[in-house]
């Protein structure tokens, strides 16, 4: 049976490379879709922001005519310019478990990127950090998040093969939501509220959030805290304007914490959101015409999972504590709210700052997640 790969391209094309990852996973229970619409627009030129210093490609695999893989190629002249590498990114993949399947499509990406100049291969990651990144190694009977990669336990046999080695790994914890604060946790977040006289601030409505300018100075937070994690993209104003016109309005803003210092500048942000897990199951990645009503009882309903979207904190206050002031202020709220446990989604496995806010908590490390590398020049 012959195999034939086609580069992607148009809307409509589009639309046909994001629906194969959703019917490839039909019937599985741990696979969350994304919405249709949403990744389509990340992978279009026209309305993703990130290409004003990105560029892709987009293949798909056929079978005797029929989709058994599709794979993305991303140049992220911005990350290689900071890094002094000539890195090229794949990432939106899916296959079938066929090895030739695979290699035709790795083939096609990398051959894509040598013509580039570039004498590396990284993946999955998306164009910055807001796409999903990381194949998941271990976890596949979990659950997945909105935020997170699901793939098939073949997918690290299939790229290992081809050459591709672990650069990083992320880790992911079930978080159980204690009864309380635990009392240690709050006797820290009342010893670093006063000894930095920190406040925290909390929202009722979205229109406070636009006339503080809020969204900005946590995107701008974000491109602070992050700036030296791996592979991370600084987001530019452009991206900054679509995130806070896209995701603002959609939180809930109860578990939305903001702590300001003493001249009223943003110190840390703690976002979390109720699972849309199962939401986006039930609409197999359609808003229309049954999906959005799945989404807006998730989000605005009962919910049992909340995810922690987002926590950033000012560089001159990390390891300081202040990861315990947000939380003393979300935990009640989750408590309220009836989650029964949080998902932490992808943490680096090297960032102890990031994993040492976890000690007071019940919690299990129940997913695994890398970056591979290849050398392709």
């Amino acid at each position: 049976m012959s195999i034939t790969i086609k580069e992607i391209s148009g809307t409509r094309g589009l639309k046909k490379f994001t629906k194969f990852g959703i019917d490839l996973y039909k019937g599985n229970e741990y696979y969350v879709p994304s919405l249709v619409l949403d990744e389509v627009g990340t992978l279009d030129r026209k309305a993703n922001p990130a290409f004003e210093f990105c560029e892709s490609v987009y293949y798909m695999a056929y079978k005797d005519g029929k989709p058994v893989g599709r794979i993305a190629g991303i140049i992220n002249h911005q990350v290689n310019k900071k890094s002094g590498q000539k890195s090229a990114r794949f990432g939106f993949v899916d296959f079938i478990d066929d090895e030739e399947v695979s290699k035709l499509l790795f083939q096609a990406v990398e051959k894509w990127a040598k013509s580039k100049g570039m004498d590396t291969m990284n993946g999955p990651l998306g164009f910055t950090d807001m796409d999903p990144e990381g194949l998941l190694v271990e976890g596949f009977d979990q659950l997945g998040t909105m935020a997170s990669i699901y793939n098939y336990p073949y997918y690290p046999r299939h790229i290992e093969k081809l050459g591709y080695e672990k650069e990083v790994d992320w880790v992911e914890y079930k978080i159980k939501v204690p009864e309380g604060v635990p009392e240690k946790h709050q006797r820290i977040s009342d010893i670093v509220q006063r000894k930095y006289n920190l406040r925290i601030v909390k929202f009722k409505k979205t229109s406070e959030v636009y006339k503080g300018n809020y969204g900005q100075k946590i995107f701008d937070l974000i491109n602070s805290a992050y700036a030296d994690l791996y592979g991370y993209s600084t987001l530019s104003q452009r991206q900054i304007d679509h995130y806070v016109k896209m995701y603002i309005p959609v939180l809930r803003l109860e578990n939305v914490t903001v702590i300001l210092d003493e001249n009223d500048d943003l110190v840390a942000v703690g976002i979390a959101i109720p699972s849309m897990s199962r939401a986006l199951q039930k609409s197999r990645g359609r808003l229309f015409p049954f999906g959005f009503i799945h989404l807006l009882k998730a989000l605005k309903g009962k919910n049992d999972i909340v995810d922690l979207l987002l926590v950033a904190v000012r560089p001159d206050y990390q390891s300081k504590g202040v990861n315990a002031l947000l939380f003393s202020d979300l935990i009640p709220v989750f408590i309220r709210n009836g989650y029964k446990h949080a998902e932490s989604n992808p943490e680096l496995e090297m960032n102890e700052k990031v994993q040492s806010q976890w000690q007071y908590f019940e919690r299990e490390q129940h997913k695994r997640r890398r970056a591979y590398t290849k050398k392709i020049g």
